[in-house]
């Protein structure tokens, strides 16, 4: 865990979903998997040959941005693949309840935390899509906000994103914390914008955190 400019008086928590309420590291992968073989099936791709496109694409893209990660959305984008088409996908593929299971461990500290702060979730995945996450996760009640690549059609790295955040929340930059597992989508904009960011690999950090408050 490492943690980055926060503020003395939060008042809001903004998660990640992906890697970062739940630890799956076979979910996230199947996330991306699943839109490339998508992908590649309707090109007439072999999927390997999808899966080295893709890869290639973002080698190129951290060359040439300091090494700065994309995410699949932007990815697909500099594919022809617009916004519209990539929620669509995802609301059709993605199945977390072949994954995932509740964590009641992780559900008692954030309703811990829901009695002291707004809490949301901002993903770039449609909003249908991560509900469907949080509900496998037990957490969809005391999450029940959330702001997805269907909200704005953009993907994080985007400042409109948060901006949506901070409207729905009433919160100021200054007082919230971004929680997220990669540092380059989920992280450097918020700290660029005044808000505290904490770094994790999964639930197991996110309830330490949490019990920190």
């Amino acid at each position: 865990m490492e943690k980055f400019n926060l503020p003395q008086n939060p008042t809001t928590l903004i998660f990640d979903i992906d890697g970062t309420l739940y630890t799956s590291a076979e979910f996230v992968q199947e996330q991306i998997d699943v839109q490339v073989r998508h992908w590649a099936d309707i090109n007439g791709m072999s999927h390997e040959d999808a899966r080295k496109k893709i890869a290639d694409f973002r080698k190129k893209y951290a060359a040439e941005n300091d090494g700065k990660k994309i995410s699949l959305g932007n990815v697909f984008l500099n594919f022809g693949v617009d916004i519209d088409t990539s929620i669509r996908w995802r609301i059709e593929l993605l199945k977390p309840e072949n994954f995932l299971k509740p964590n009641e461990e992780l559900k008692t500290a954030l309703e811990k935390a829901s009695e002291k702060f707004t809490l949301i979730a901002v993903t770039n995945n449609p909003v249908e899509a991560a509900r469907k996450t949080l509900a496998v996760l037990g957490l969809d009640k005391i999450i029940p906000e959330i702001i997805g690549l269907d909200t704005c059609r953009k993907s994080k790295p985007a400042k409109e994103i948060l901006d949506i955040a901070l409207e729905r929340t009433g919160a100021k930059a200054e007082e919230c914390i971004s929680i997220g597992d990669r540092y380059d989508i989920d992280l450097s904009l918020p700290v660029k914008m005044g808000m505290g960011g904490v770094l994790v690999n999964g639930a197991d950090e996110v309830i330490e955190f949490l019990e920190t408050l």
